[in-house]
């Protein structure tokens, strides 16, 4: 579609001129979260599946990067990828436990599992507890490439970025991609049809997990911190509020709604707790109003056109 043809040009121009325009720090928070409700999207926009636990493999991912780098000397991209790789086993287990459910149930399954992985988080003697996990190193890229600049570190997470948001792509314009959407549309014809809808749910949770668990691994990289808040449910839950405000199926939704609720919650930082009531209240709204999102709306519209 057209629409997606100028989101693309936008994202990539916006992607690679942002840190001349903002502070960089907060625009690689931004795609940390942008990756992070991409993955999302792809369990709930495309095969229906609604996780209320989703902060779990972002969360873990972060205390693992942040944990083999910093005490077996791992360099950042291998300690990236550890961190990404671990929250894919993370989702084969919790996926295997998860996907014969459906609905209320599989949402209240994933929370559970999350809580699990909070505790662990809060307990576990590496995790510096309610104090996170501190003084990640940044490190080198490739032996010679200091991420210790900021401008540096920021095409580095941007390459991550569209690389993760890529994979995505290109995992739900693919034939397997199609057979999810048929799994979401009518579960019982898929499986009439010989398809092994377990099956293909698990797969696209390991892709998601595996996806939230990237964008949690570089995102302790660019703090040099790991924090529990990242395995927090309130983290899934925003992840939520992006997904739907920014366009619920869609490629780019949530990219356009984790910009927006991030620049949001952070213009509204001055009036401390009182940024949930706003949030939830500009929530309560997008659902009433326009419940494609912002891109889904964009769409229709030039759909009509």
């Amino acid at each position: 579609m057209m629409i997606n043809r100028i989101l693309w040009i936008v994202m990539l121009v916006a992607g690679l001129t942002a840190p001349f325009f903002a502070y960089p720090v907060f625009v690689m928070d931004l795609l940390c979260f942008a990756l992070f409700a991409c993955a999302f999207n792809l369990l709930l926009g495309y095969v229906g599946l609604l996780s209320f636990g989703h902060a779990a493999f972002f969360g873990a991912a972060a205390y693992i990067t942040g944990y083999v780098i910093k005490a077996w000397g791992f360099p950042p991209l291998l300690g990236i990828v550890t961190g990404a790789a671990f929250s894919m086993v993370l989702g084969v287990a919790f996926g295997y436990l998860a996907i014969r459910r459906q609905g209320i149930y599989f949402a209240m399954i994933t929370l559970a599992l999350a809580q699990i992985i909070y505790f662990m988080a809060l307990q576990m003697p590496f995790t510096g507890g309610e104090n996170g996990l501190q003084g990640i190193p940044r490190g080198e890229l490739f032996g010679f490439i200091n991420l210790n600049d900021s401008l540096t570190m920021y095409y580095f997470v941007f390459a991550i970025f569209l690389t993760g948001f890529c994979i995505i792509y290109r995992t739900i314009h693919s034939p397997f991609g199609e057979v999810l959407q048929a799994i979401r549309e009518n579960e019982a014809r898929a499986l009439s049809l010989g398809y092994d809808v377990d099956r293909f749910k698990l797969q696209a949770f390991v892709i998601s997990a595996t996806m939230a668990g990237l964008a949690g691994a570089t995102k302790a990289v660019v703090f040099q911190f790991a924090a529990l808040t990242n395995a927090h449910w309130q983290t899934s839950g925003e992840v939520i509020l992006m997904t739907l405000v920014g366009g619920l199926g869609t490629v780019f939704g949530p990219v356009v709604g984790a910009l927006a609720v991030g620049s949001l919650s952070h213009e509204l930082g001055s009036f401390g707790s009182w940024v949930q009531v706003i949030l939830g209240t500009i929530f309560v709204i997008c659902v009433l109003t326009f419940r494609r999102g912002i891109v889904g709306e964009l769409e229709r519209i030039f759909s009509k056109r």
